[in-house]
């Protein structure tokens, strides 16, 4: 951030008095402007022993395979959030179950929200961020080409879960490892 959105000074990177991380803080008008996390909500569509799983059409990762999921957006709750970002992405209709995965994402200053949900009906497709969209069951899925870590853990989980009979709500961190490309660190906190 170089300018202050309220007034257009110059902001300065300091620690505010009564703080203790630096903000970018508007020397003029004074206003501190924070930075947080973004969260990100989706879900996974089911649909029998299937799975609906969408290939991306943007970047980052462009090509690979994906859970819908996004940003969530002002104003929505995470569980419209998720609805909406299946609908975006798949076209698809989708009834959101359980909260089922947590997962913090410090070093892109992320929260990764996951639910359980079923589709409403057959009726989907490819929607502008998705390539294709298809349904696929435990030995079908292109894990050697799905586009993030955190959609790898949660549909680990998922199918851990299912083979057991019982659906809990895990949370973890992942952590890249510096210098170390894209290798992950995953630790789960909790899981039930």
């Amino acid at each position: 951030m170089k300018y202050c959105s309220l007034c257009g000074a110059p902001v300065e990177q300091r620690v505010p008095d009564g703080d203790n991380l630096p903000r970018h803080v508007c020397g003029q008008c004074g206003t501190i402007h924070y930075t947080n996390p973004k969260v990100v909500v989706g879900c996974i569509p089911r649909w029998e022993d299937r799975i609906l799983l969408c290939r991306r059409a943007i970047e980052p990762r462009l090509g690979l395979w994906t859970l819908p999921a996004g940003f969530l957006e002002n104003e929505e709750t995470t569980i419209e959030g998720a609805m909406r970002e299946t609908l975006e992405e798949a076209s698809a209709r989708v009834e959101v179950k359980d909260l089922y995965t947590l997962f913090n994402l410090p070093h892109v200053n992320q929260i990764y929200v996951m639910f359980l949900g079923d589709l409403l009906d057959l009726d989907y497709g490819p929607g502008p961020e998705s390539l294709e969209v298809d349904l696929y069951r435990e030995e079908e899925i292109p894990w050697d080409r799905i586009a993030f870590p955190v959609v790898e853990q949660t549909l680990r989980l998922f199918y851990e879960d299912r083979r057991r009979g019982s659906f809990g709500v895990h949370t973890g961190d992942i952590r890249r490892l510096p210098g170390e490309g894209r290798v992950y660190d995953i630790r789960m906190l909790k899981g039930r």
